[in-house]
């Protein structure tokens, strides 16, 4: 992992292998066991690897946890006080140089980074937006991985391009558009 070093809390890991991209999950909050998480990274790195032609091979380490955790996670990396609900870091900077422009994605390697999800945020979120927990955690699950791939939601365009990508991906895996467009 090149984010954060798992905790001292006892963890699961679960293994899920679909098309193109491998996630490796550290439960360290509990409450992550029900909601099915390695099904869902499941579902989303096929739909990902589908949706871009990636080729097979990629790795994500998922850190699983709870809002103290990624709160101090937020605040050693971000300087941002707080949980939230997702983080990701890259192993390398695949950003395309022009607003609009896809990311150099030909550029991964084959580990494309790590990825840590907050339970309680999620759980929140989810009930504050009216979806399913499942529902939510996949579009978290995908904002994130996308994050690694490069794509970001800074810029305009940029932003246009990530969320365009997101609300079909998700449309493919039945599940609602977050930005109701």
């Amino acid at each position: 992992m090149r984010g954060p070093a798992p905790s001292n809390s006892p963890g699961v890991y679960l293994n899920q292998m679909e098309t193109g991209i491998e996630v490796d999950i550290l439960v360290e909050e509990t409450a992550w066991e029900s909601v099915g998480l390695d099904q869902i990274a499941g579902r989303v790195g096929a739909g990902i690897s589908k949706e871009l032609g990636l080729p097979g091979g990629f790795e994500i380490s998922l850190l699983a946890c709870d809002d103290d955790r990624i709160a101090s996670l937020n605040s050693d990396f971000r300087d941002t006080a707080g949980p939230t609900n997702v983080l990701s870091w890259p192993s390398r900077d695949l950003s395309a140089g022009d607003e609009g422009d896809m990311p150099q994605i030909g550029a991964a390697e084959q580990e494309l980074g790590d990825i840590a999800i907050a339970y309680e945020t999620c759980a929140r979120e989810a009930e504050e937006q009216g979806k399913s927990l499942e529902d939510h955690t996949a579009h978290l699950l995908l904002h994130g991985i996308l994050h690694l791939l490069g794509f970001d939601h800074i810029r305009p365009k940029d932003a246009d391009l990530m969320e365009s990508l997101e609300s079909r991906i998700l449309a493919k895996l039945g599940i609602a558009d977050p930005y109701g467009s």
